[in-house]
């Protein structure tokens, strides 16, 4: 199944992110750099929540590698944006997040796709292997209907 065709179902974990007035662009509609903050906000919020992101002084963090988003349909403000996250591949120093934006109640995503996180220790900037806490959380959220 692909990401365009996954309803919330198969999504284990959400998030609701209101859009902004200034999310809107020219078209009247949000503009395709806002989805990858939607991303970025949805994950990193998930695993701060989950006490294993200390985003000031964390000696392990993840840095964004790699990420990619497929547009379906638009959103405007005053909609809310609800994003689902799940875990596609969980490595020995990286994780592939899959994402799927979700418009109010739709049932399948305006907007979806990936974001991969490398975990470096801060100090050095090198990889190093998902730390244990961190890895258990991701387990929750892994292997959720896999896309195509």
């Amino acid at each position: 199944m692909s990401l365009r065709d996954a309803g919330r179902e198969h999504f284990p974990q959400f998030m609701t992110i209101p859009t902004r007035w200034m999310d809107n662009d020219q078209y009247g509609h949000v503009n395709n750099v806002v989805y990858y903050s939607y991303f970025d906000t949805a994950v990193n919020q998930f695993l701060i929540e989950r006490g294993v992101l200390d985003i000031h002084h964390g000696d392990v963090v993840g840095f964004v590698v790699d990420s990619g988003c497929s547009y379906f349909s638009p959103v405007s403000f005053p909609d809310l944006v609800h994003a689902g996250i799940r875990v596609a591949k969980l490595g020995n120093s990286s994780v592939r997040y899959e994402i799927a934006l979700f418009r109010n109640d739709d049932r399948l995503p305006c907007a979806a796709g990936h974001f991969v996180h490398v975990y470096v220790e801060r100090g050095s900037n090198r990889s190093v292997p998902i730390p244990a806490a961190v890895r258990d959380v991701l387990a929750t959220i892994h292997g959720a209907a896999p896309a195509d």
